[in-house]
């Protein structure tokens, strides 16, 4: 059954690390709610109370709008395989872009990649598990290398045009500053 603890265990450590994707929901004080779905190796626990993962480039940029408007973040890890949970991390986050000093802070833990465009630090305030017993089994096959490929492809003047046409704002028409 469902626990609420005040910081990630040990256990719940191993647990996030070992699995292939979570979900990040944010939202401003108006418009559309927002859940990503995230995955590659782009999430790290650095301690019992703070996660950062690394936000990539991708066709809109809600997560770091919302966190502009509103800081609030909730994170959702599922077990697809073994074991039934749903984790939930709560918490309040911070954005950094690449010009920011806390991106070069974090960026050395994560793989190189062409696409990273922000990297989330969120300070955990809650952590609750539930039962997961209506999660479908899921064989997890493999990463997709898609994005990293297209990143790559792209180079940097050809990314930061992407993010100047697609990623500068939400759908609801908020700022994601990320290019200041």
């Amino acid at each position: 059954m469902g626990k609420r603890l005040d910081q990630i265990t040990p256990e719940l450590k191993s647990f996030i690390e070992k699995q292939p994707i979570f979900f990040v929901g944010t939202a401003a004080s108006d418009g559309r709610v927002n859940v990503s779905p995230k995955g590659t190796d782009s999430f790290r626990v650095i301690d019992q109370n703070k996660i950062v993962w690394l936000n990539l480039t991708g066709s809109g940029n809600e997560t770091a709008a919302h966190l502009l408007k509103n800081n609030r973040m909730t994170i959702m890890f599922c077990a697809f395989e073994g074991k039934p949970m749903i984790l939930r991390l709560y918490g309040n986050a911070q954005i950094y872009h690449k010009r920011d000093p806390g991106f070069s802070t974090y960026t050395h833990l994560f793989p190189e990649n062409a696409g990273a465009r922000q990297i989330i630090e969120m300070n955990v305030d809650l952590v609750q598990t539930s039962c997961g017993f209506a999660v479908p089994f899921m064989d997890y096959k493999e990463e997709r290398t898609t994005l990293n490929d297209w990143s790559t492809k792209q180079g940097a003047d050809k990314i930061e045009e992407y993010w100047k046409n697609r990623n500068t704002l939400s759908i609801d028409g908020f700022d994601t500053k990320i290019l200041g």
